[in-house]
């Protein structure tokens, strides 16, 4: 079990498009297993790799009440996506302390490559969903706050950096 650091923003990587993955190896299945020790001691309900500085294309989810279910994405991408938008307060680790409603898609379909190998088509809903969206973003060098408008985006950054001087003190 390995929990590793969150980098922090502004660092680059998480502006940074991620590698597609060729094949999954014993090395992409360890990552993937950081990954879910990383969210899970988070706790959250998911993570991209360049999260924790890593720029594959990997991302781990686990929106189950009892965390039990998790789903591994190798170079996931969305398919399709419901007209239904839905509102969830959205966060993370590489910017602690601050959250704020984005709306994305109810749902969506999202092909990846699975933990065997096999490219398969997954329908998530609800938080799945919203995971499964802020998880691509992520890979895709975005980050939730890049989905509000400027002057609420500016808000949100300026809280952060007031929150992290605090902790630094």
């Amino acid at each position: 079990m390995t929990i590793r650091a969150f980098i922090p923003y502004p660092d680059k990587r998480l502006r940074t498009v991620c590698e597609a993955v060729t094949a999954i190896d014993d090395d992409v299945r360890g990552i993937w297993q950081d990954m879910l020790d990383s969210m899970y001691a988070m706790p959250g309900v998911g993570l991209g790799a360049p999260q924790i500085g890593v720029l594959r294309a990997l991302a781990v989810m686990d929106c189950s009440e009892a965390g039990d279910q998790p789903v591994l994405m190798a170079n996931p991408e969305v398919l399709h996506a419901s007209v239904k938008l839905r509102a969830h307060s959205e966060g993370s680790p590489n910017l602690a302390g601050v959250w704020s409603k984005i709306e994305r898609p109810r749902a969506v379909t999202v092909r990846f490559m699975d933990e065997n190998g096999d490219v398969v088509e997954k329908d998530f809903v609800g938080l799945w969903a919203t995971s499964a969206q802020h998880q691509i973003d992520h890979l895709n060098g975005k980050m939730y706050f890049d989905h509000l408008k400027p002057v609420k985006r500016k808000m949100l950054l300026a809280k952060a950096i007031k929150l992290a001087k605090r902790k630094k003190t």
